[in-house]
């Protein structure tokens, strides 16, 4: 019997090794795994690459992990916001490294890495800083760079619920890097909020299949980033 739900969170990262590529889900709320993040500090794993939307907020979650010096480098559009403190900091330093991409072709990179794509054409980047180094081809008196594909040992996403399949659904802006980035990965781990029966889920709905899915966790009650962003918590606390 196919049953992919694991006891805690601790179970779910405990495979993730030292120099992995770690992608994490989040656009908002909605999709920051904050719990399963907070697991994989308590893990310990280090010297990782980090391939997501932001570089964190306040000192939880993704924030907490690069503060925690297990962040070699990351992957991703908004390395600063108005919140970030921590990234910042490090990266004046010398103490972690960037890519920086914009972030349709971020989304675009992860996406081909799991349809098979190692690579594609895209006018993004042309005539600016990030074009240095990359390949360049003209189509239709248009002018592209190649971009590469990004591919993932594991992932960490957020979702509303599963079942034990591993089939998944979404909230809201959860969806916009949760499902790309688990069919980029080789390990994809999931927390949701409820597991629910197979069967329960309307298969119209289903917008991760589970043979995307390695690992799934109950989270009943995720943590709210913002308001512990507000509260000036601290991960770990």
């Amino acid at each position: 019997m196919i049953n992919k739900v694991v006891n805690t969170v601790h179970e779910a990262v405990a495979g993730i090794f030292d120099g992995a590529t770690v992608m994490i889900s989040g656009f908002g709320e909605a999709g920051s795994p904050v719990e399963l993040i907070h697991a994989l500090i308590d893990h310990g794993a280090k010297d990782l690459t980090v391939v997501s939307n932001n570089a964190g907020s306040g000192h939880v979650g993704l924030a907490a992990l690069i503060e925690n010096r297990q962040v070699r480098k990351i992957i991703c559009s908004f390395p600063r916001t108005a919140i970030s403190v921590v990234f910042p900091e490090l990266y004046r330093k010398g103490e972690i490294e960037l890519e920086l991409v914009p972030q349709g072709t971020l989304a675009e990179r992860i996406r081909a890495a799991g349809a098979g794509i190692p690579a594609f054409y895209t006018p993004t980047s042309v005539n600016t800083p990030l074009e240095k180094g990359k390949e360049k081809r003209m189509f239709n008196g248009r002018e592209y760079v190649l971009e590469n594909a990004i591919y993932a040992d594991f992932t960490l996403v957020k979702c509303a619920a599963a079942d034990r399949y591993g089939n998944l659904i979404y909230n809201k802006t959860a969806r916009n890097f949760g499902p790309v980035m688990c069919m980029a990965a080789k390990n994809s781990i999931v927390q949701a909020k409820k597991v629910v029966e197979v069967g329960d889920i309307d298969p119209e709905c289903v917008v991760t299949p589970g043979i995307f899915v390695k690992r799934v966790v109950e989270v009943k009650d995720p943590a709210d980033e913002s308001k512990l962003v507000e509260q000036e918590r601290r991960y770990p606390w």
